[in-house]
């Protein structure tokens, strides 16, 4: 992902969500150096990225999103196995998220990739109303045969 693709990206992200990421966070990201990659499709169309952040054998995965239209196509599940071979190259043994509390389909999705739940954190999400949504912390052990098969 590179500040060129910001305008496409950003499309996806305020459509993806009710709270988004704003272009500044994709921007602090990109120039911190975190992982950033998109996902293409044959046509031209941004159909997904993710940011992760790498620390000392660790990565934590920051932001992952499927434009809309393309859900349910098994763009995340790529995704994330592409984020965990990054992993394996970098030499980090464990890779953690958050998620809310609420998104049973992406807490699904990375039950069946491997991740455990591993504790929560308090208000860590805006929700609507100005009220807070806790998150579930979640952590995949690379090392431990953290990679699945992507036919799985």
């Amino acid at each position: 992902m590179g500040i060129g693709q910001l305008d496409a990206v950003m499309t996806v992200e305020t459509a993806a969500y009710e709270f988004p990421w704003s272009r500044g966070n994709f921007i602090d990201s990109i120039a911190a150096g975190y992982a950033a990659q998109v996902l293409y499709g044959a046509g031209g169309e941004l159909l997904g990225y993710f940011v992760a952040m790498g620390g000392v054998d660790e990565m934590h995965l920051l932001n992952i999103t499927t434009a809309p239209p393309h859900q349910h196509c098994g763009h995340a599940r790529f995704m994330l196995d592409a984020l965990v071979a990054l992993c394996r190259r970098r030499g980090a043994r464990r890779l953690w998220l958050e998620v809310r509390r609420s998104n049973l389909r992406a807490q699904s999705i990375y039950r069946r990739r491997g991740f455990a739940e591993v504790g929560a954190r308090r208000g860590y999400y805006p929700a609507p109303q100005g009220q807070r949504e806790d998150a579930l912390v979640m952590s995949l052990d690379i090392g431990a045969g953290g990679e699945r098969d992507a036919l799985d």
